[in-house]
């Protein structure tokens, strides 16, 4: 089985700094893509950031961009999302996921919750 584990996740006042991580657990699996997803109360899941591999870029939805940075470590299947200048519209469940090919997320992980005080 494989599985994602995400930590880091808390209440923080706005203006401030969280940094979540993601590491992946159970039988070994190679990636070509990881990535932070996020669903707030009421609202669809939707797309944070995502690193891929091969190339080493990334990719930002508007909302985030200039605040939260990706990074990883593709050998360790482990990718961290650094949020800065933190908003209480960014108050959500945040879920790290993982493409081991090229179609869709297929390995996600439970969440962790962030929450933006104002």
């Amino acid at each position: 089985q494989v599985q994602l584990v995400e930590s880091g996740g808390g209440l923080v006042q706005a203006g401030g700094s969280l940094r979540l991580s993601c590491a992946s657990s159970g039988r070994r699996f190679s990636t070509t893509t990881m990535g932070w997803f996020r669903q707030a109360p009421g609202k669809e899941r939707q797309f944070v950031a995502h690193i891929i591999w091969n190339g080493g870029n990334t990719n930002y939805a508007d909302a985030v961009k200039g605040r939260f940075t990706i990074s990883g470590d593709n050998a360790k299947n482990t990718v961290y999302l650094q949020m800065d200048s933190l908003k209480p519209e960014d108050t959500a469940v945040y879920y790290c996921a993982a493409r081991r090919n090229w179609g869709e997320y297929d390995v996600w992980g439970q969440g962790t919750q962030v929450t933006v005080a104002s």
